[in-house]
């Protein structure tokens, strides 16, 4: 009897397979999401053009003392940037409340993805748009009239601005994950993005404040976000850094400020990220 051995077929095991980076397509899915076409990207861009081109004009001819009418302008318009940034934020989580309710984010909570990649692809998205409406708002303001001292300072500037859209869209996130629909959560939104405008040195110094009212301004992220814009793109030398710390070395007040800033940062965004996930887990 002759016995014949047939050879098994090798079988190729792929090993170390290029691991799947959702960043780049959960950002690219908000963004598709938020700028349906080209009429939704012009709709946030309105906003920051009113202000520079017919608002600033018009409050700086009718309040400013004579010859300051171009710094009231350049004070007014990153007033107006601590403004757009928590706005725009905040609408940014309407967005992501309606994904959960009537979208696809139940696919993604399944998805083999860790769920703070949605949490933090949202917030790049969000960080774009805010992004184009701060280009948008300066580069009008300066055709308009306003003057910003460019020098090496502007990087806290983009500091400030960068962490203040961390801190309020971490809140935006968290909004969105506990409250359970649009009409609560578009309650809740002026107490976040309107409410601090008013106090945090916006349009007068915190000074200006009853005493109370001064110490609680000097807790909110936006005041001192608003000193950092203040110091980096005027010549005020670090006024309203003072007015928050009461020192007299300009820098580091300004690292002081972005250090308040980066510290609600990080909680924002790391709450926001574990009530995202607890939210999908249930």
């Amino acid at each position: 009897m002759t016995t014949i051995t047939i050879p098994a077929p090798s079988v190729s095991v792929t090993r170390g397979a290029p691991r799947v980076r959702p960043l780049p397509a959960l950002t690219a899915r908000r963004l598709a999401l938020t700028v349906r076409s080209p009429r939704s990207l012009l709709v946030p861009l309105l906003p920051p053009v009113l202000f520079a081109l017919v608002v600033a004009p018009a409050l700086a001819d009718s309040v400013a003392p004579p010859g300051h009418r171009t710094a009231y302008m350049t004070f007014f318009c990153l007033a107006t940037a601590g403004l757009l940034i928590p706005l725009n934020c905040m609408f940014s989580g309407i967005g992501v409340l309606l994904d959960r309710q009537h979208g696809a984010m139940r696919e993604l909570l399944v998805a083999p993805i860790p769920r703070s990649s949605i949490v933090t692809g949202n917030l790049v998205a969000a960080m774009g748009i805010t992004t184009l409406q701060l280009v948008v708002l300066i580069g009008a303001s300066v055709l308009r009239g306003a003057d910003y001292q460019a020098s090496a300072r502007v990087i806290w500037f983009v500091a400030g601005a960068g962490l203040l859209i961390v801190v309020t869209y971490g809140i935006a996130e968290i909004l969105s994950t506990r409250l359970t629909s649009v009409e609560e959560y578009t309650a809740a939104l002026p107490a976040v993005a309107i409410v601090p405008f008013f106090f945090g040195g916006s349009l007068y110094p915190i000074t200006a404040l009853p005493g109370w009212l001064e110490a609680a301004a000097k807790v909110l992220p936006l005041t001192h976000a608003l000193a950092l814009f203040r110091f980096a793109l005027t010549s005020d030398r670090g006024r309203a850094l003072h007015n928050i710390w009461g020192m007299s070395n300009d820098v580091a007040m300004a690292a002081l400020s972005l250090g308040v800033l980066a510290a609600y940062g990080f909680l924002a965004i790391i709450g926001a990220i574990r009530l995202f996930t607890k939210a999908g887990r249930s």
